[in-house]
């Protein structure tokens, strides 16, 4: 038996209908009262006693852009507000902390960059995090505080080179370890590294085993089959994508993996990002206002089944929840395991080179003399 129960949503424009400047971010209100209606079910999917069932929640808010002080507070607001309604997993979307740079060209066109796209990518380096470093420590404490397993798109720094990461942590306050996006999308090469296959994992936790795949990641067939190779049980698919389109690839990854898969996005008003000159929309500047939505959101949770138990919501900043039974994944697996019982490995195969690449290795002397002695 299925049964509907209202959603926890909470709506940015609050904040700023009160005149709260940006910085502060999302005012959290409270849950919707008996009379305003649900505006999207979230299904409770029932289970039996040898099933665990966990209450999951993706995050659809903007980045503070070129704050990332100010993102982290958000983060911890948004973060307390899904705990208080009992979420142990917690999914925030790609690029949160450190921001997605849409609609900028960072000056560049082939043969040329321009000294203003260099200093916009100077301020984008400075947003970004280092992992690890005191942002990452921040976080952890955050997970440990609201006792919930943390999946958060970060911008990573690198010395000098940006990553598309997701981060990982435990209910006790520990860093898990990292994804970065092993396949930036069209201009995102310009400013974003490359990951390699030593971030790819997938952590098995009292809560399910936990992966995660940015954006157009989600679209690489053998970076899915990696993930179900390793067991994932709960997709976690940040992301920037906001068409009606990503729906489909996102209901086809739940059933084909026979996974959970919670995608969650940033809904972004053109005022959420700075203003003109300091910031421009290339080539749609000039048709947006303050209150034009540049990306819509769509964030969801499906089931094994494909059955979407919460959302999507193109409607605005809000906290989308479902209670996901971990027994779905058996019976969806009874039809179709795509690295078991359906697979011919006889036929068809992969390989994953899962060792981290370094453009650079050194070998001291002193290492092989110590090498010499052990031998």
């Amino acid at each position: 038996m299925q049964s509907i129960v209202p959603p926890v949503l909470n709506h940015s424009d609050t904040a700023r209908e009160n005149g709260e400047g940006t910085r502060k971010g999302m005012a959290l209100v409270a849950p919707q009262s008996v009379n305003d209606g649900p505006l999207f079910a979230e299904v409770d999917m029932g289970s039996d006693s040898n099933a665990t069932t966990v209450r999951a929640t993706v995050v659809q808010a903007s980045t503070i852009f070129y704050d990332t002080p100010a993102t982290l507070d958000k983060a911890e607001r948004l973060l307390a507000e899904a705990a208080s309604h009992g979420s142990q997993l917690v999914v925030f979307p790609e690029a949160f902390v450190g921001g997605y740079p849409r609609g900028s060209n960072f000056g560049v066109c082939v043969g040329n960059r321009t000294a203003k796209g260099k200093e916009e990518f100077r301020k984008y380096h400075a947003a970004a995090i280092d992992v690890p470093g005191p942002e990452v420590d921040r976080l952890a404490a955050m997970a440990g505080k609201y006792k919930v397993y943390l999946v958060m798109g970060v911008i990573e720094r690198d010395g000098y080179t940006l990553y598309c990461t997701v981060l990982f942590f435990d209910c006790q306050g520990r860093y898990l370890g990292k994804h970065r996006k092993i396949m930036p999308t069209a201009m995102e090469r310009i400013i974003w590294g490359f990951g390699d296959g030593s971030t790819i994992p997938v952590f098995e936790t009292p809560v399910g085993k936990i992966g995660a795949a940015i954006c157009w990641e989600n679209r690489m067939p053998l970076l899915r089959t990696a993930m179900y190779a390793k067991g994932v049980e709960i997709y976690c698919a940040p992301t920037a994508d906001a068409r009606e389109v990503w729906q489909a690839s996102m209901t086809h990854i739940a059933l084909e993996g026979g996974c959970f898969v919670l995608s969650a996005n940033q809904f972004c008003r053109r005022r959420d990002y700075p203003p003109p000159p300091e910031y421009v929309f290339s080539g749609t500047e000039e048709d947006l206002t303050p209150d034009s939505v540049v990306c819509a959101g769509g964030s969801v949770i499906i089931s094994p089944s494909g059955a979407v138990l919460a959302g999507p919501n193109y409607e605005g900043e809000a906290l989308i929840s479902a209670d996901l039974d971990l027994g779905e994944i058996a019976r969806a697996k009874f039809d179709f395991d795509v690295v078991g019982h359906y697979s011919r490995p006889e036929v068809l195969s992969l390989t994953v080179r899962d060792l981290p690449t370094s453009p650079v290795v050194f070998t001291s002397a002193s290492s092989r003399s110590e090498d010499s002695l052990k031998s």
